[in-house]
């Protein structure tokens, strides 16, 4: 085998063996294969696609590639949830604990923002003394105990994706619908998860734009799951506003906690029902209520237990920002748009996010919303807080926030898309 052959076999358009597969995805992860040769043949994905047997082949070289985890001693089945990532979107927070109060064991496996997509593991670490660092004998003992945790991969988990991730990146090949499907499939699947959501967001703020990509995606995935023998569906949900009405890392906690004392932005609550449900289902718990759980305080349980054993502070106070600058409301009227991709922007440029995987953020920084569209709103009244601890970034936040959102004359009729677009499998 050489990477030549294989390069030119894809720009030609032809099908990949699965022998060529194999050997391109090992070689490439022991360095054998250069990241250019890497970099040719991603583009040549891009440009010419992948079948399904073709798509599952990757899929199961990059999980060969490290080891796989085994739930099985534990006396729970196990249920996981993946999103594709989109601004304000902390449905993890809730949803894990919920879900183990409600029977089932929760393994979430999760990652760092980038861009101008929040990461669950940095709302997390703005939470004193809480760390996402486990071995894979802590994690058992944490889902053995509490039924949920939440941590980062480990580096013996899908090694070959981790190169492939950070090489994407940096050749514009991150579009690519099967190596999307195989990235976030390897590693879940290798997670030794029995049942599976898929959490695809449409819209501006998210990866994908348009419903047909999203669908193309969550079909492709589900595909990947059942497969691998991973009871799997995927929600399609909107991602053309916010999540709730906080975008930034423990504003997204604070609201989290909100949503698991029985309160919290409708739209937070009605998405983490409807995953909480297609996980428990999925788990064998189809009778189980994440209604009950929320209402009757077992899942802020559940949730104060996981974050003490990762040695966190459920009581502690979150970190607040040094500076704030309110954004008021043009006109009065109604609020018809607000684009979550600007918003997601501004609050990475208020330092919530990162451009750069090593690049540190801001605990405190981010933006918190006083309106969503549909709202009635007043002249001169705040439509949105800026937070962040260096002032100088409000100026390079507002330019994100130019032409992000429309008022409308007051009586003009708004209707909101649903929280759930389509559920596919």
């Amino acid at each position: 085998m050489d990477a030549i052959t294989v390069i030119r076999a894809k720009r030609d358009r032809t099908e990949l063996t699965d022998q060529q597969i194999d050997w391109v995805v090992d070689a490439y992860t022991r360095g054998e294969v250069a990241d250019y040769q890497m970099a040719a043949l991603n583009m040549a994905i891009l440009l010419n696609g992948m079948n399904r047997r073709e798509i599952a082949r990757w899929t199961a070289a990059m999980i060969a590639s490290g080891e796989r985890m085994d739930f099985s001693s534990l006396s729970r089945p196990t249920a996981d949830k993946h999103s594709t990532g989109g601004v304000g979107d902390k449905i993890t927070l809730p949803l894990a604990p919920l879900v183990a109060a409600c029977g089932a064991a929760v393994p979430q496996l999760s990652g760092r923002g980038l861009g101008h997509t929040g990461g669950t593991l940095d709302k997390l670490e703005s939470i004193p003394g809480w760390r996402a660092a486990l071995s894979n004998e802590e994690m058992l003992a944490v889902l053995d105990d509490v039924g949920a945790v939440i941590c980062a991969a480990g580096e013996g988990l899908a090694p070959a994706d981790r190169k492939l991730y950070a090489l994407r990146d940096v050749t514009g090949t991150v579009e690519a619908i099967p190596l999307i499907a195989s990235s976030i499939m390897s590693k879940k699947i290798a997670e030794g998860t029995g049942a599976l959501v898929l959490d695809v967001k449409v819209g501006s703020g998210a990866f994908m734009k348009t419903l047909d990509d999203a669908r193309e995606l969550a079909t492709t995935m589900v595909g990947l799951g059942r497969d691998h023998g991973v009871n799997t569906v995927a929600l399609l949900t909107d991602m053309s506003t916010p999540l709730g009405l906080t975008a930034g890392n423990a504003l997204e906690v604070r609201e989290s906690v909100e949503v698991l004392a029985g309160g919290g932005p409708s739209d937070v609550v009605e998405l983490t029902l409807a995953l909480a449900r297609e996980m428990l289902a999925g788990a064998g718990l189809p009778d189980a209520d994440p209604a009950k759980a929320l209402a009757d305080g077992s899942a802020m349980d559940a949730w104060r237990r996981m974050i003490r054993a990762q040695g966190g502070d459920p009581d502690a106070p979150l970190p607040t920002s040094r500076e704030q600058h309110v954004v008021t409301a043009p006109s009065s009227g109604v609020l018809t748009r607000l684009d979550a991709y600007g918003v997601g922007v501004a609050a990475w440029r208020l330092g919530a996010g990162r451009a750069r995987k090593e690049d540190p953020v801001q605990a405190a920084a981010g933006v918190e919303l006083h309106a969503k569209p549909g709202d009635t709103v007043t002249a001169g009244a705040p439509l949105m807080t800026l937070h962040t601890d260096t002032p100088e970034r409000f100026a390079y936040a507002l330019e994100a926030l130019e032409g992000t959102y429309d008022v409308a004359p007051a009586g003009t009729e708004f209707t909101a898309p649903p929280v759930v677009l389509e559920r596919i499998g």
